[in-house]
């Protein structure tokens, strides 16, 4: 079969464009921005790319047009196959007839935290031998890649609650229809498609609705908002983390920091103990999630514990992008005032004090790009978010598609002389390096790529002359 990808650039369609490809069927697609890493990554699977919406791509004559959620009505390829009746489908239709139907699928849910757990889950899997397909919204390191399709039974997939496209506005993990589901937290999120919170609990119950009688719900027990979906209705097994009675990440007692080593307990029970260098409370959720969800297909949590100790992360958190005259900079997702805070507060722990006890300072560099952040819904959640930085360098696009629509000078104004907003990004840049001295930490955080700053402050800092030549102890 012949399927054209309208939308293939984004992290999902890209990923369900190589799970295609490897299934043997022909692919092509097109988006209105074709560049790396994404077109590098699809072209090197014989993808071919096209730049734009002409109508001129009907002449490739494709068996179907599979649709993207960033296609809206008006688009010209879009109207031109609507016009003539040819066939087309969403994106998680797709996947979910043609690839997923007759796996066991092992769906991850939640506000934050999806693609980690995703990618630790996947690694559980593939180090007890069971070699699951997966289609994760990031690369995890331990992979190199975001989708593969094996001949496994099992197939892990990030579920995902933005709708599905212009023609379906459910969320995209209905379509999934997992035997197990982890619910990783549930906040409200994605303020340009859902009115509430209350909404966005509805497509988590229609996600609960869809697990088979068989299947288990692994639900974050400290969570109200899913204690709420699961109280309209669940007809599987539920097993909660986080709490007392469920799965718990708790000290090993035996010096070690917890964000070294920690112990998996099990309804009281010890199971199992994790060594590591991934920090945060976050992440020994995300963890346990991802044992719990593990052991219902067989892994046994004090292998998969063992496992998570050659667990290395995915791209894009908390990734180190590179180290000048002592100032470190870092590459991180970060796009809602949760998750900024939750990483913010996870560098905090993870750099302490350097070895003549001064605390390290953290220089944040935020650009609140997502659709919820532009739209300035959680703008006043943002001073609170940054607290542990000790500077913060905020960049809000002047114009074009990630423009604000409000002022982040204001926002960031309750955080003082301790924040500065700016439009331009050369200027955020020059900012950055004349404050960051040796021992420095630059947190970058965006979910999109912030006009290549990572890139630009190392070299930046580089052109610098050194500490010692300026008089910097």
């Amino acid at each position: 079969m012949h399927i054209h990808i309208l939308g293939i650039c984004g992290t999902f369609m890209g990923g369900l464009a190589v799970l295609a490809r490897n299934a043997g069927h022909t692919v092509t697609g097109c988006d209105a921005g074709v560049y790396p890493p994404m077109s590098t990554q699809l072209e090197a699977q014989g993808i071919k790319l096209i730049e734009g919406w002409g109508v001129e791509q009907l002449d490739l004559k494709p068996d179907l047009f599979v649709v993207g959620n960033v296609v809206t009505r008006g688009n010209p390829l879009m109207e031109a196959i609507l016009n003539r009746g040819l066939p087309y489908t969403s994106g998680p239709q797709w996947l979910g007839e043609h690839v997923l139907n007759g796996k066991w699928v092992l769906a991850v849910a939640g506000t934050h935290g999806k693609t980690t757990t995703s990618s630790m889950l996947t690694w559980l899997l593939e180090d007890a031998g069971m070699n699951p397909g997966f289609l994760i919204g990031g690369v995890p390191l331990n992979f190199g890649v975001s989708a593969r399709l094996t001949d496994s039974s099992f197939f892990v997939i990030e579920a995902d609650e933005y709708d599905t496209a212009f023609f379906d506005k459910r969320s995209k993990f209905v379509h999934y229809r997992p035997r197990t589901a982890v619910l990783n937290n549930l906040e409200f999120d994605h303020a340009d498609i859902f009115a509430d919170l209350a909404a966005i609990e509805t497509q988590f119950h229609h996600l609960v609705r869809t697990v088979p009688g068989i299947g288990r719900v692994v639900s974050n027990g400290r969570e109200a908002a899913l204690d709420r979906v699961l109280a309209r209705g669940c007809w599987s097994e539920v097993e909660r983390f986080g709490v007392d009675g469920g799965w718990q990440a708790l000290p090993a007692e035996d010096g070690v920091p917890i964000d070294e080593r920690f112990a998996v307990y099990h309804n009281g029970e010890r199971v199992g103990v994790v060594d590591w260098q991934v920090q945060g409370e976050h992440n020994r959720m995300n963890a346990i999630a991802a044992i719990a969800a593990a052991r219902h297909i067989g892994v046994p949590p004090a292998q998969a514990a063992k496992s998570l100790s050659t667990f290395r992360n995915v791209k894009r958190r908390m990734e180190v992008r590179g180290s000048v005259d002592g100032v470190t900079v870092y590459d991180d997702f970060a796009h809602h005032p949760t998750a900024i805070q939750t990483t913010v507060a996870g560098l905090r722990t993870r750099i302490g004090r350097d070895e003549n006890g001064k605390r390290a300072r953290i220089l944040a560099v935020l650009e609140p790009r997502s659709n919820t952040m532009k739209l300035g819904v959680m703008k006043a959640q943002l001073p609170a978010s940054l607290v542990d930085a000790d500077l913060v360098f905020g960049y809000g696009a002047p114009t074009g598609k990630d423009a604000l629509g409000w002022n982040l000078a204001e926002a960031l104004a309750p955080m003082g002389d301790k924040a500065q907003a700016f439009n331009d990004i050369g200027a955020l840049v020059k900012a950055v390096v004349e404050a960051a001295r040796p021992g420095d930490q630059v947190l970058v955080m965006s979910n999109g790529g912030f006009g290549g700053v990572h890139q630009k402050l190392l070299d930046a800092l580089s052109a610098r002359p050194t500490a010692q030549a300026r008089g910097v102890a």
